[in-house]
């Protein structure tokens, strides 16, 4: 059961192309911006949109695939789980930042839909 634990699952489209940088040992890290929408209805019942906007991180093998493989606008759906950090601006203010750190990404609307694996 502890699999199912801070599990994340989303289906949306890429805000950019992936942002890519390299560490020690030749290391990569993808951060990678999801949007995920939804149609409603209002009390009016006018139809409206609400969009979400989720921070994705992969490592390793999977942020060189990100790199290669997936550019803004595309479909993809991410598994993974959340993460928290937080640090100080150059201001001095305390800024906190939740991530989804990504297990595996899937490409979608493509024919044979692609896998992308650590």
């Amino acid at each position: 059961m502890n699999n199912i634990r801070n599990r994340v699952q989303l289906i949306g489209r890429l805000g950019g192309d992936p942002e890519v940088r390299t560490f020690e040992n030749n290391r990569k890290m993808a951060r990678l911006s999801l949007a995920t929408s939804e149609v409603y209805k209002n009390a009016k019942g006018e139809k409206v949109e609400a969009t979400e906007w989720h921070n994705i991180v992969a490592w390793g093998p999977m942020a060189e695939r990100a790199e290669e493989y997936l550019f803004k606008g595309q479909e993809v759906l991410v598994e993974g789980k959340l993460t928290h950090r937080q640090y100080t601006d150059k201001e001095g203010t305390k800024r906190y930042i939740t991530e989804v750190e990504a297990s595996d990404l899937v490409l979608m609307g493509v024919k044979k839909s692609a896998a992308i694996e650590a």
